[in-house]
């Protein structure tokens, strides 16, 4: 089932008018509700036995966590978390993100993570939720000195949005010091989710069971259709029976290695990510179309030519072609792209060689920054990991001590001088760094198949 295609170079005032309307972003409106002050609660056992914790939830629903270490240094880290989640939050989900991030507790820094108050992919809501729990901190436990907002994976496009969102309280005052965005999904959902589309068309192609020839036909950008029963488990069946990506190699078919080597090559992505970037182009593929633009397409993929494959002529013509709706699209993008309009100093990090955010998602990052004209306070940084979730424990103490620094009107860091401090850093901790100052980020049109 394919959308139609476009007419090229026809657009009625309207949809323009509507598409600026959209891409300027809303405003920021947060009702500053009274919130019940948090209680005492028990540690994970990660941090350290001398560190107090309490709990809430606060008044739109979400599930907060707070960790103040015995020796506080004053400064706060507010933690935007990653994912998103699907379904009702749990405090969980809290829990387990206290428990990745326990060195930071460890080194001194108060941390406070929420859930948000909804599942589903809804950037600025979450932001919303970040900064409910930063006024929370502020009336019921501690003034801080210094406040720093860190984002991971796609918390870090959250707590980018939140930055340009949230920049003065009711007394004129910022409320974040600094930016520290790990891992980061930065090119926004309407450019940085393309290639599970991608995905999803050509392991269609070369499959064919996501749907099954015995379902009911639907246009893959939709995820699945609302009343679908498919499970998580079941869609990794689906793949095994394919590609038998739950065996080596060599225990697999000659037709099942060609599709896993086809799917590799045209994605440029690894084997082992196939299944979760096939699982977000599905599940939350379908909360956007259901949820977030009442069934109209964000993703398309009319004028895309995939390369990679033994026959690239019969893969381009086999696969499925959608054309997004631009009034879905403009609604997407003022939700969950950057803006750049971030007026305190903004610290990056990421993997090289992330399967998950790629790395070149850093480079449109810094054009946003750049087209906003923010650019002069943006550092960015690379490590040689090959993970997303989490790196080391001394490249994020070197970098909130270089951030707080840089924050508190000392010198913009440069990269060569955080990989040194982190470097001294690993005997005491035990773990790689791997800081790669020199290095500079491809395109992502080189990574992600350009659509025209």
């Amino acid at each position: 089932m394919h959308s139609p295609l476009p007419r090229a170079g026809i657009a009625t005032a309207a949809t323009l008018a509507l598409l600026l309307a959209a891409c300027a972003g809303p405003t920021a409106r947060l009702i500053d509700t009274p919130e019940a002050a948090p209680q005492p609660t028990s540690c994970p056992a990660a941090v350290s036995a001398d560190t107090r914790c309490l709990a809430g939830t606060d008044s739109a629903g979400a599930h907060y966590l707070i960790a103040l270490p015995a020796s506080w240094n004053g400064t706060l880290v507010l933690h935007a978390h990653g994912g998103p989640n699907l379904g009702a939050p749990t405090m969980a989900r809290t829990v387990e993100d206290l428990e990745r991030w326990a060195i930071v507790p460890k080194s001194g820094y108060a941390w406070a993570g929420t859930t948000y108050r909804q599942g589903g992919v809804a950037v600025r809501a979450a932001a919303e939720d970040t900064e409910r729990l930063r006024r929370l901190f502020v009336r019921h436990v501690a003034v801080p000195k210094t406040t720093l907002l860190h984002g991971q994976s796609w918390g870090a496009g959250v707590a980018a949005a939140g930055a340009s969102m949230f920049t003065a309280d009711a007394q004129g005052r910022r409320p974040y010091d600094g930016v520290l965005l790990s891992s980061g999904m930065l090119a926004g959902g309407s450019r940085g989710y393309d290639f599970r589309l991608d995905l999803r068309v050509i392991y269609q192609a070369l499959c064919g069971n996501h749907p099954r020839a015995d379902e009911p036909a639907y246009p893959l950008w939709q995820g699945l259709p609302a009343d679908s029963k498919l499970t998580p488990a079941g869609l990794r069946d689906r793949v095994n029976a394919c590609l038998a990506l739950d065996r080596k190699p060599a225990e697999r078919t000659p037709e099942q290695q060609r599709k896993v080597e086809t799917l590799v090559r045209t994605l440029k992505i690894p084997e082992s990510s196939i299944p979760s970037h096939l699982a977000w182009g599905t599940f939350h593929f379908q909360e956007i179309a259901q949820v977030r633009t009442q069934g109209r397409s964000v993703f398309g993929n009319v004028g895309a030519q995939y390369r990679g494959s033994d026959d690239d002529a019969r893969l381009n013509a086999t696969v499925a072609r959608y054309a997004a709706d631009p009034e879905a699209v403009a609604k997407f993008a003022a939700d969950t792209d950057p803006d750049g309009r971030i007026p305190v100093p903004v610290l990056t990090v990421h993997g090289i060689g992330d399967p998950t955010a790629f790395v070149e998602v850093e480079d449109s990052f810094r054009r946003t920054m750049e087209g906003a004209r923010t650019d002069r306070h943006l550092v960015q940084t690379f490590t040689s990991h090959a993970t997303h979730s989490y790196l080391a424990d001394p490249v994020y103490v070197t970098l909130l001590e270089a951030l707080g620094r840089w924050a508190g009107g000392g010198d913009k860091p440069t990269p060569a001088a955080i990989a040194a401090r982190c470097t001294a850093l690993e005997p005491a901790t035990g773990a790689r760094c791997g800081f790669q100052p020199d290095y500079v980020p491809p395109s992502l049109s080189t990574r992600i198949t350009p659509r025209h």
